[in-house]
């Protein structure tokens, strides 16, 4: 397995950007896909975004389809989230998956690896 480590949560208005980091520990970044989940409270987490090991294919949820970009550096071995056009319905902590799993899974139970989470807050 790998070690996930989120960072760049915070609180924005409406409107507003963020980007948040996954930081992956090992020498086996490329061989993960990687996603992000989020989890708002009294909800159960759902798909946000998933991007191949190679990064040559992504997918997100129509909720952020958009709005939101994922993207990875397989040098760094980190994957990131873009955040734009935020809403206070984006609000939830974000988690960091990775998965061995091949193409782009989109459901939690495929991913092996989580980070402990950053928290988003959208509002004014």
């Amino acid at each position: 397995q790998v070690q996930l480590v989120e960072s760049g949560g915070g609180l924005v208005q409406p409107g507003g950007s963020l980007s948040l980091s996954c930081a992956a520990s090992g020498r086996t970044f490329s061989s993960y896909a990687m996603a992000w989940f989020r989890q708002a409270p009294g909800k159960e987490r759902e798909f946000v975004a998933v991007i191949s090991r190679s990064g040559a294919t992504t997918y997100y949820s129509m909720s952020v389809k958009g709005r939101f970009t994922i993207s990875r550096d397989n040098a760094k071995n980190t994957a990131y989230l873009q955040m734009n056009k935020l809403e206070p319905e984006d609000t939830a902590v974000y988690y960091c998956a990775a998965t061995s799993v091949r193409g782009v899974p989109t459901k939690a139970a495929d991913f092996g690896s989580w980070g402990q989470g950053t928290q988003v807050t959208v509002s004014s």
